[in-house]
């Protein structure tokens, strides 16, 4: 068991079907002053599935971001994509094989990253809400087929402030091929498939909002590749859009430090 020795944080466990968060021992999504110096607020949706464990793999990625000022809230709920909710939040992360999506919560993630939120889906997000179109549209693509593998993207598009500080890592994944690829969507890695360049990470916009999606993200060969715990830390910087960034950027977090010996039963 490990301590988070300043912040007096400890990741026991994740609650299915509700909103736990697992960076800091403040009240998840409190952006109640717009203007004051503070973390960045996201909200990761998950589920329970041994395919796409999201529970075992979440709590890393809050440890791995939390030095970068982000916080994570998570939940297996597609009920918490509600608009009391959401506008707790800067950004949304999915990873996840929720396959429908209500009326009411369809209108009200749109809404959400149409109103300048960022919106982040992690490999099988782009399978989720089959029943949507909106949000198929709005991912960029829907994921088709794919085998497994050990590979290594390329970046074809360096200069993107998402891939900043990021080199090209090999991990073993699923080779995601995809379908519905949107015309305006601004492709960052690429792998190759067959002799054809797949789209493997790409950006773009939706209505005043960004997104960014990678198809990385099967499990824990991917999910503890501190390269990619980078990327999505960058994808999240770059989706929630500029004005969280100058707030966490007034706030400094401090570094992340650990201390062993925290004897606490289970």
């Amino acid at each position: 068991m490990k301590k988070l020795a300043s912040y007096g944080l400890i990741v026991i466990g994740l609650l299915a079907n509700s909103c736990t968060n697992l960076s800091s021992s403040k009240t998840a999504g409190n952006l109640s002053s717009e203007n004051a110096p503070r973390r960045i607020e996201v909200l990761f949706l998950g589920h329970q599935s041994e395919h796409h464990n999201a529970n075992k793999y979440a709590p890393g990625m809050a440890t791995a971001l939390f030095s970068r000022g982000i916080n994570i809230t998570y939940t297996t709920n597609p009920a918490d994509l509600n608009a009391d909710n959401l506008k707790k939040y800067d950004g949304l992360v999915i990873y996840a094989n929720h396959e429908e999506i209500k009326p009411e919560q369809d209108k009200a993630l749109t809404e959400f990253v149409e109103s300048g939120k960022g919106l982040i889906p992690i490999h099988s997000a782009s399978f989720c809400f089959q029943n949507s179109p909106t949000y198929i549209k709005m991912v960029g693509g829907q994921f088709k087929s794919h085998k497994t593998g050990t590979f290594t993207t390329e970046i074809v598009n360096p200069k993107h402030p998402a891939l900043q500080g990021i080199t090209p890592f090999e991990t073993w994944d699923e080779t995601y091929v995809h379908a519905q690829l949107q015309p305006d969507n601004e492709v960052l890695m690429v792998r190759d498939e067959e002799g054809r360049k797949e789209p493997y990470t790409w950006v773009r916009t939706q209505g005043k909002g960004r997104v960014f999606y990678t198809a990385y993200g099967h499990d824990e060969r991917t999910w503890n590749n501190p390269s990619f715990q980078k990327l999505v830390g960058n994808g999240i910087l770059w989706a929630i859009g500029d004005k969280p960034n100058k707030l966490l950027a007034k706030y400094a977090p401090p570094t992340l430090t650990y201390t062993d010996g925290h004897n606490i039963p289970n």
